[in-house]
């Protein structure tokens, strides 16, 4: 299924198809190439001092699937209904200090947000779909996997390929067909003050 952003201009065209889709194949794995790809966009990424705060526990369906099972559990119940076929679940951490000189970094958690959509467009440009999750226990993913207290559990990413829509819920279908929607920009720009 394809629903392109509806911009009043023409955008770049992975940044115009990306979308949060939930339909995954189940029966398609990632292969490793595309796995390294993914993770070098996010490396990628820019941020503050060019410290890369971002922290990504991977888990591979193929390869593990207990340990994918385990942070499958940490998922909302909403969010298991869908995510259960996608092959690979990624969690994005913020290292809340610098490493040049561990004192508080108030960028890391936006440029943990640039990362996530740099893998998200690579995603997208390989015909892979990714979708971002804020639905999970964080506190049960920290201590199932080890992260270190200074580290915020910012959100998880499912990626796998696009599956044909009857493999949906009807509830989760509807959300799957409905209209893409975004605020108009004059209500997210200002021109020289705010409002």
């Amino acid at each position: 299924m394809h629903k392109p952003a509806i911009s009043q201009v023409p955008l770049n065209e992975t940044i115009a198809q990306r979308w949060s889709g939930r339909a995954y194949a189940a029966e398609q794995p990632i292969s490793p190439m595309q796995m390294t790809a993914l993770m070098e966009a996010a490396r990628w990424a820019p941020s503050c001092f060019g410290d890369q705060p971002w922290r990504f526990i991977v888990w591979n369906k193929a390869s593990d699937s207990v340990a994918w099972q385990s942070a499958f559990d940490c998922l909302s119940e909403g969010n298991q209904a869908w995510v259960k076929d996608a092959p690979v679940l990624f969690l994005l951490c913020a290292d809340s200090l610098f490493r040049h000189n561990q004192q508080p970094n108030r960028w890391a958690q936006y440029d943990c947000g640039a990362a996530a959509e740099n893998l998200c467009l690579q995603a997208t440009s390989m015909g892979l779909m990714a979708h971002q999750l804020g639905g999970f226990a964080a506190d049960l993913a920290r201590e199932k996997f080890n992260v270190p207290s200074q580290y915020t559990l910012m959100s998880m990413i499912s990626v796998g390929y696009a599956a044909a829509l009857d493999t949906l819920s009807p509830e989760v279908l509807a959300r799957e067909q409905a209209d893409r929607s975004r605020l108009p920009l004059d209500g997210l720009f200002f021109s020289n003050h705010w409002g």
